[in-house]
């Protein structure tokens, strides 16, 4: 028997930015039909007018552009089963005529209960502690009458009808075989009174016409499942592979929001970090490739992906973790690229001329975590910031203000004299000048990468900044800061 192509969906609503949880389920629906050599399809779900966000379909389509993951179908590239639109489906009447199969079947029927009706009904089993459920009125209303309230136009939906007694049982390929007991099973809304079809009835209904194979969906929709396989038991359908994914939480194993700032791929770009990194990052965010490597091209992980290697439990987003994938990204970037990208950010803080700003990038490349660090790394070359004279106290380098005075002032005119102001000709002179003195390498670096820089941390030492900073503003800034020590123990 010839094995069934794979097909897979990314079904978003287009509701605003991508969630990050929907850009993983778009990724693994990705890798797992590549993975197979199969095909990757977006349909965009904008039945629920109330959330449409005017745009959001244009950032869907940018999100996947950018991070690599091009569909095979969709509105924008049309197969075979189009249209991929669900609002365009239902101009089409593709889910009123199969809702209409469905109430000839008896697996489906017209509900004319009015809200007032389903409130009650609603404060009723919250009286009681039960889990709303429609109890089936409808049902039995006769042909005669049904004939009559849709002569009189009564608003009314269709309901799925599901079975009361027994059981129904699913497979999913992260956690297994699932059964639930009939009674549970409410007779969810199929079609609404709008004529529109609601997400859980029009989502079976396409992923079967499209030929989807595997659904990959959050692990928030297994509670529906067994409604679905009703669905597919009562159209007569092969049932599809389901793959529930695992919760993405934060640190703090809450709910990724949008308060947290990094909830959807925007932000995270926003925030200065590659689109690289935030694939490589949300591929792992509940899946193990079962190596030790952590650091994947999208090519890589087609490679390796196997779903079934996803964890049943939450994914913490750890934002520490991620900030350090991100720099590893940043180093091995080739330096002209990244200095096509940092130049902008550079030039925002940097504008005293004579600088070399490749020198300057190459440096910030080594150190930062995201692209927003750019300008307060370098910001200094600009000019030295306030800061305190304990800056020179380091203990590992045996330095404090003391030594460091007598430090800056000893090497001063040795600087003064110094015409080789390379890295290397400034490294020489100095080294020689420490071993004349019989010091500590750091009671002289640390004082003098401090002077040029006014800072605790910075990309480079003493020597890298020289160099940038040139011989003339290189001993204007040691000048001034043994000016500011000799100020501060007066």
């Amino acid at each position: 028997m010839e094995q069934k192509k794979i097909r897979t969906r990314f079904a978003p609503s287009p509701t605003g930015r991508m969630h990050v949880g929907n850009l993983r389920t778009a990724l693994y629906a990705y890798l797992i039909a590549k993975h197979a050599g199969g095909d990757f399809l977006v349909r965009i779900e904008d039945t629920d007018r109330e959330r449409y966000v005017e745009g959001a379909v244009e950032i869907i389509y940018r999100t996947l552009q950018n991070t690599g993951l091009h569909h095979d179908e969709g509105p924008d590239k049309p197969g075979n089963v189009g249209p991929y639109v669900q609002s365009e489906r239902q101009q089409m009447g593709i889910y009123a005529r199969h809702a209409e199969e469905l109430v000839e079947k008896g697996e489906a029927y017209r509900c004319f209960c009015d809200v007032e009706r389903l409130e009650t009904l609603r404060q009723e089993a919250e009286a009681r502690k039960e889990m709303f459920k429609y109890d089936k009125h409808c049902l039995e209303l006769s042909p005669e009458e049904v004939a009559k309230k849709l002569a009189s136009g009564a608003p009314h939906v269709i309901r799925q009808n599901n079975p009361a007694e027994g059981k129904t049982t699913f497979v999913d390929e992260i956690y297994g075989e699932i059964s639930v007991d009939n009674s549970e099973l409410d007779d969810m809304i199929l079609m609404k009174s709008d004529g529109f079809p609601t997400y859980n009835f029009a989502n079976v209904v396409d992923d079967h016409l499209m030929g989807i194979t595997h659904v990959v969906r959050g692990n928030e929709y297994l509670s529906s499942s067994p409604k679905y396989n009703r669905l597919y038991e009562a159209f007569g359908w092969e049932v599809p592979i389901y793959v529930h994914c695992p919760l993405i939480t934060n640190e703090e194993h809450q709910k990724l929001s949008k308060r947290s700032g990094h909830s959807s791929y925007e932000d995270l770009v926003e925030q200065g970090f590659l689109t690289e990194a935030i694939v490589n990052y949300v591929a792992l965010l509940g899946w193990s490739p079962g190596i030790n490597e952590e650091i994947f091209s999208l090519e890589q992980l087609v490679s390796l992906f196997d779903y079934r290697n996803i964890n049943k439990s939450p994914a913490v987003f750890d934002m520490k973790k991620f900030r350090w994938m991100n720099s590893e990204y940043i180093k091995r970037m080739d330096p002209e690229v990244f200095y096509g990208i940092a130049l902008p950010r550079i030039q925002e803080v940097l504008t005293r001329p004579g600088l070399d700003l490749k020198k300057i990038a190459a440096l910030a490349q080594t150190r930062i975590e995201t692209l927003l660090e750019i300008g307060d790394q370098v910001d200094f070359f600009q000019e030295v910031p306030v800061y305190d004279s304990n800056l020179y106290t380091h203990k590992k380098m045996k330095t404090n203000p003391e030594v460091a005075l007598a430090s800056l002032e000893g090497i001063l005119p040795v600087l003064e004299l110094q015409e080789d102001w390379s890295f290397q000709g400034l490294h020489d002179r100095v080294m020689e000048h420490v071993q004349e003195k019989g010091m500590k390498n750091g009671q002289m670096l640390w004082p003098i990468r401090t002077a040029l820089s006014g800072k605790a941390s910075t990309p480079g030492g003493a020597f890298d900044l020289g160099e940038i900073l040139g011989k003339e503003e290189s001993i204007r800034r040691i000048r001034k800061a043994i000016d500011k020590l000799k100020n501060e123990r007066a």
